[in-house]
């Protein structure tokens, strides 16, 4: 993969029920010169239309906030495969029930205060274990989003499973690159009622600190984005926080396809466990 005008960038908010109401959401980009460039925002109310859009040819890089493995620690508590394809084969089978119960069975067998099992990523991009099923629901996004992007047969980055070199999924966490501009602030919220000006005004902020350059991670690598005025406001004026969330992503592909052209065959990734996975940019 070279990088050409006819690369594209993408970052996906993920949801493992999308409807009308709340889709999954992509936003594609371009590099220019530093400068990202958000092309568009697409939105899908399926899971299978979401999975046919990563089956087109590519090239592209995309960053995705779904979880891609489960904490090793788990895994082998539950006598699952400790090799990622079969593992992975294994939780797809399973029902969101089974789920629920074999991960509620771990948690009561733990002490208070170590209930869920951790993969090694999650200390530094501060991100919610991938085993927890509600308050976010990541575990059922990973049931939801790994099989149909495995079966988009996309190379999946981290973890051990063959794909198309020219379509490349990394795992990525909008709050990682949120937090570090405005910190614990909220900017986001589904519930009407908690959807508030102070919000607003933090989703403002993380725009234009994206605008301009200033988070860390993009002002080590000269990344800025690019948007027009409609783009501005549409990124800031949705209160849920999804697109915004998708174009975080984005930028963290952006950075991961950086490190790639830079010379870096893991893109930015450091030497991780195969069945856990790792979030992009999280060893930055």
């Amino acid at each position: 993969m070279t990088l050409t005008d006819s690369l594209q960038l993408l970052g996906c908010d993920f949801t493992s029920a999308p409807s009308r109401r709340k889709p999954v959401t992509l936003a594609t980009g371009r590099l220019d010169r530093g400068r990202l460039r958000l092309d568009g925002l697409e939105r899908f109310e399926t899971l299978d239309a979401w999975g046919e859009r990563l089956s087109q040819p590519g090239p592209w890089v995309g960053g995705f906030d779904l979880p891609f493995g489960l904490p090793r620690e788990l895994v082998q508590t539950l006598g699952w495969p400790t090799a990622w394809s079969a593992c992975m084969d294994h939780y797809a089978a399973l029902s969101r029930e089974s789920i629920r119960d074999a991960f509620a069975a771990f948690c009561n067998a733990r002490p208070v205060g170590g209930k869920f099992a951790h993969r090694a990523t999650d200390g530094p991009a501060g991100s919610s274990p991938s085993m927890k099923w509600i308050n976010p629901p990541v575990a059922f996004m990973l049931h939801a989003g790994v099989p149909r992007l495995r079966q988009a047969g996309v190379t999946l980055m981290g973890v051990d499973g063959p794909g198309d070199p020219d379509r490349v999924a990394l795992e990525a966490y909008p709050g990682l690159l949120a937090r570090s501009v405005i910190g614990n602030t909220s900017y986001k919220a589904d519930d009407r009622a908690r959807q508030t000006p102070d919000r607003l005004i933090a989703r403002r902020t993380l725009v234009d600190a994206l605008e301009n350059g200033t988070p860390p991670l993009l002002k080590c690598a000269g990344l800025r984005l690019k948007l027009s005025h409609a783009q501005r406001d549409a990124l800031a004026d949705d209160p849920s926080g999804d697109t915004l969330d998708a174009v975080l992503c984005l930028l963290q592909a952006a950075w991961a396809w950086q490190r790639r052209e830079a010379g870096d065959p893991r893109w930015g990734l450091p030497d991780c466990d195969p069945l856990e996975g790792w979030i992009v940019s999280a060893a930055a």
